[in-house]
């Protein structure tokens, strides 16, 4: 899999009909890995590693309903008061962050009202606070540390 720009961490692997698994410590099973989950996993990682975000706080590909529409969110971050604190949207390597990418965080965003939001193609990572208020984004140059 491809070099991303996240710390080395070491994953389990294994052969899967033919294709590689990874295991996903949220899930707790192996995954097909594909180039968006390699990034997902990073990006899980880089929470739990990095930002000292509890791996029991952490939920991954879940369903969410906008209005009558359903979709997945990759990666949410919950507080100890059980509302989500992080949205992060996950794409594959060579998938291009583009405003479309932003557009799509942010409609997923309108239900579920996230502090701040991650968009990662694994080479690229952008952060935001909400201000809720102002109705925008404030982009950060890193995500804030667990304290919650």
């Amino acid at each position: 899999m491809q070099k991303l720009n996240f710390p080395n961490y070491t994953f389990r692997f294994k052969n899967s009909e033919n294709k590689i698994a990874a295991f996903d410590q949220v899930r707790k099973k192996f995954i097909i890995l594909t180039p968006e989950e390699w990034v997902r996993l990073h990006t899980v990682q880089y929470l739990i590693t990095e930002k000292s975000y509890p791996l029991s706080h952490i939920n991954v590909e879940k369903q969410l309903k906008i209005g009558s529409i359903i979709k997945r969110y990759d990666v949410v971050v919950y507080n100890s008061g059980g509302e989500i604190h992080l949205l992060v949207e996950c794409k594959a390597p060579g998938v291009k962050i583009t405003q479309a990418t932003f557009d799509q965080i942010a409609r997923y965003n309108m239900a579920i009202r996230s502090k701040y939001l991650m968009v990662t193609n694994g080479l690229e990572h952008f952060y935001c606070r909400m201000d809720y208020t102002e109705e925008k984004y404030i982009f950060l140059p890193d995500l804030p540390n667990y304290e919650f």
